[in-house]
């Protein structure tokens, strides 16, 4: 069977560094810390007293106060995100054939802030329960993805793929391979996330994972480093509109990258770490760019995980050098959750954004944050420390691990 190419012609994101995507790769290429005092709720009784918010976000600039009642801050992301790339790409949806047109949605935990209030609110009334009837339909994961549909009329393939953090770079590799099979021409590609709340940061505070430089909330999230102490969460989303690479040609579209493969699987060793000598991660990257018909030495960047967690750096690390061996060396490696925190089932998406990006532009975005090297770690890598390097990128390669021991890798090529 001839497998169809899939290019990317769209971009559209949300994220702690920008509310559009020019915005976004100016403050990543500057090397732009996106953490913050919470701000959305009273996080004084918590370990953790920041995050990575979108900035001085109001639902009423993009959605009429009705409509906005109706859908929770993840879908509202989402939203948002997909509008700016079905714009960027100039598609016509209405003189397209909408069965040919899907959307494929990553999210990890869908409308937790929904959940939350709903429940509280049932909890402190009175003996009659009261509960909105959006609540289950702005709660559901897989409803933002059914919210972009009915906004543009898209009838094609449509689901969620929900595998924690590797949510949306799975839900790439899953449009890739739909529009590669002919089974779609256009994709709406992407993920989604709102859990900084209540029961978000307490649960990641109650697994001991959240950092806790509330003294200095802006370098707390800081890969590779040997004072690293936790993640940072975050939250937005991002949009990637995949298309078929002859139809895109074919109608002038303006053309930023290609996705030329993908891969999945998983560690099967434990709920939340990874397997310490990183062979999962291995062999997700290695059968990624076999997938996208390249060798290992083709690839010149690596968008890692790299959540700033000591277990995930160190075993993720072992598996660049495990795979790339020599080649290692000449890569280079960066962190951008450094900079956007992690947005835990958007992880995939916006860091396949700044690889697209990154490709487009010859630039490698840096690994804000370091100060000294972890003892566990080579320091003859290039881990693209504190700024933003400049080379040719013809190919890069995105990691996402997810709890469950998910692992997913994507690769962006010219």
């Amino acid at each position: 069977m001839s497998l169809k190419r899939v290019v990317i012609t769209g971009l559209g994101t949300i994220n702690p560094l920008g509310k559009s995507v020019p915005e976004f790769w100016d403050n990543i290429v500057k090397g732009v810390s996106g953490a913050c005092p919470i701000t959305r709720f009273d996080a004084s009784k918590f370990r953790t007293q920041f995050a990575c918010e979108v900035k001085n976000y109001n639902a009423e600039d993009y959605f009429d106060r009705k409509e906005a009642r109706k859908m929770d801050m993840y879908t509202q992301f989402g939203l948002i995100a997909a509008r700016e790339a079905i714009k960027d790409s100039k598609l016509d949806i209405e003189q397209e054939d909408a069965r040919r047109i899907g959307v494929i949605w990553g999210a990890g935990i869908g409308g937790l802030e929904t959940f939350y209030e709903e429940c509280k609110e049932f909890t402190l009334g009175d003996e009659n329960p009261r509960f909105t009837p959006f609540f289950i339909p702005k709660m559901i994961v897989n409803i933002c993805g059914g919210t972009i549909a009915i906004e543009y009329g898209l009838k094609g393939t449509n689901y969620t793929t929900v595998s924690a953090c590797a949510s949306s770079a799975h839900a790439l590799g899953v449009a890739l391979d739909l529009i590669r099979m002919g089974r779609a021409d256009v994709i709406v590609a992407g993920g989604s996330e709102a859990a900084i709340t209540v029961p978000g940061v307490g649960g990641f505070n109650a697994m001991k994972a959240l950092s806790t430089r509330n003294d200095d909330p802006k370098t707390a999230s800081r890969p590779f480093d040997a004072e690293r102490d936790g993640f940072v969460i975050g939250e937005g989303s991002a949009c990637l509109l995949l298309e078929e690479y002859e139809r895109a040609v074919k109608r002038g579209a303006t053309i930023y990258a290609e996705l030329a493969g993908a891969s999945a699987n998983c560690d099967a060793y434990h709920i939340t770490a990874p397997d310490p000598e990183g062979e999962g991660a291995r062999e997700v990257m290695t059968a990624a760019v076999l997938d996208a018909g390249l060798k290992l030495e083709d690839v010149d960047y690596v968008n890692v995980h790299g959540t700033s967690t000591g277990l995930g750096d160190v075993a993720e690390t072992k598996a660049i050098q495990k795979t790339f061996g020599e080649h290692a060396y000449k890569l280079n490696i960066s962190s951008t959750k450094s900079m956007t925190g992690h947005l835990l089932g958007a992880a995939g998406a916006i860091e396949a954004l700044a690889c697209t990006l990154s490709v487009k532009n010859d630039i490698v975005p840096p690994t804000i944050n370091f100060h000294n090297l972890d003892a566990n770690l080579d320091p003859k890598l290039n881990f693209t420390f504190n700024k933003a390097q400049k080379r040719i990128v013809n190919v890069a390669i995105s990691n996402t691990f997810g709890f469950g021991g998910h692992n997913g890798c994507v690769v962006i090529k010219k």
